[in-house]
Order: C-alpha cells, then structure tokens, then sequence
C-alpha cells in the first residue's frame, strides 16, 4: 500500500510538473504573439511601392514629420497602436487642442490613408493648407470624414464622407460603418483633383474652373476669398473635437 501510494504521489507531481511547463510556453508563445503584434502595427512599404516613388508620411510608431498648425499646444493626439488618434471631448477636462499637420509641404501628390470615425464624429483631410490664415480650412480643400449617419444634425450631400466638403458631393456610398477601416485615395495634378473611398472614385473636380470658382463665390467659402488658391502646402488632420484614427498614410509626389 505505502509503494502504491509513493508511486501516486510521484505521478502526480510529474503531471502537475509538466502542467506548469506547458502554462509557461503558453504565457511565452503569448507574449511573442503580442509583441509581433505590436510590431506589425508599424506600416512597411513593399519594394515595388518604393520602386513607384512611394514613401510613408507616417511611421505608426512615433509623430515624426508631424506638427501642430501653428505650433498651437496641444494633448489630443497621440500615437496608438499604429495609429495617429484625436482623443474625443471630455466634458471638466482641460483641453488643448490643434490640428496636425506634415512638416513638409507638397504640391501635386496621390495620396493614399486608411482612416476610420467614432459614432457622431466628424474630421477631415486638409490638402494645400497654409499657417497665413486662422485656420487651415480658410486655405485648403478637404476631403470629409465623418459618421454620415449618426453625426447630430442634418447633413447634405457636400457634407458626407469623400466629399469635398462644402463644394462636391460624392457620387456613391462607399463609406463603411463607424468603427470600421475605410481605404481613401487623394489624387492631386495640377488642377485636376480626385478623391477615391474604398476602391471608387467619389469625386472628381478641377481646381480655379468655372464651375468651381461658382461654387465657391456661392456657397460656404464665399467668405474665405484665398480658399483653394494656395498651390502648395501642408497636408492637415483636423482635429473637431471628436474621436478619429489615421493610419497607412502613404504619399508619392507626382
């Protein structure tokens, strides 16, 4: 009976033994996997990319090439995850908030960014924008983000996702539902511009056209007389107080 029970004792502390062996691989293989997954959050151009000229305005690691508008303070965004992330508003907290945008400016571009809004949110993507006025959007066209269904208010076509905002509405819905990843395209030569959401042109306008020049003499920009004039400039991230996330973004100068 004792050889019985000396044997069992001995079996059971062999399972329990390898058990914790296997809880500790698991816990490793854990870690591995969290820690490539945090790796991978960085983007990475592929060979051809950099063969065609492309190259990342955004590394998903730090805010690198990045600015604030008018070196204004602020502690709204932040790096997360791969992303560039504007906090939402709290209401008691005190808030510094400016748009971002790259250190260098650019000219003629396709520019390519992979962004998604929070419920009710809005922001937007500001090209050709210039520090010589209040606010990057007294300059320089945007291409609109926002959560087309749910942002309070009523909302017109010019003012959806992939618009350019207060000037063209997009020609399809594209756009997915908040919280998921959309794919969006800025084409900029010269004066031809488009704008693409997940894989479809959306909008397509010429720059200082007459149609153009209409629209804006006619609608909300009719008070901004240096609107869309700039040539070259910053591309913005607007910060509106709500919650958004930029990431992919890649650019090629054309």
């Amino acid at each position: 009976m004792k050889k019985y029970l000396s044997l069992l004792l001995i079996t059971t502390l062999s399972i329990s033994c390898q058990q914790k062996k296997n809880d500790a691989q698991t816990d490793a293989d854990s870690t591995t996997q969290s820690s490539t997954a945090i790796v991978s959050d960085a983007p990475v151009l592929t060979e051809q990319q950099k063969a065609d000229g492309w190259k990342l305005l955004f590394d998903g690691k730090t805010m690198e090439g990045w600015r604030t508008f008018k070196g204004k303070e602020n502690n709204t965004w932040e790096v997360i995850e791969g992303t560039l992330h504007c906090k939402p508003f709290v209401d008691g907290q005190t808030e510094k908030r400016a748009d971002i945008m790259t250190i260098d400016q650019y000219e003629n571009f396709e520019l390519m960014f992979d962004w998604k809004i929070s419920a009710q949110g809005n922001s937007g993507l500001i090209y050709h924008a210039s520090e010589e006025f209040d606010e990057p959007y007294a300059s320089g066209p945007e291409y609109q983000v926002i959560d087309d269904i749910g942002y309070p208010g009523d909302l017109t076509p010019i003012q959806f996702s992939g618009a350019c905002y207060g000037m063209y509405a997009p020609s399809a819905k594209t756009v997915k539902p908040v919280g998921e990843w959309n794919e969006s395209k800025l084409l900029v030569n010269n004066n031809h511009v488009e704008h693409w959401l997940n894989g479809t042109k959306v909008v397509e306008y010429e720059l200082q056209s007459a149609d153009w020049k209409k629209l804006v003499a006619n609608g909300k920009w009719k008070d901004f007389p240096n609107y869309g004039l700039t040539k070259k400039g910053h591309i913005d991230l607007q910060d509106h107080s709500n919650e958004v996330w930029f990431k992919n973004i890649l650019i090629k100068v054309l």
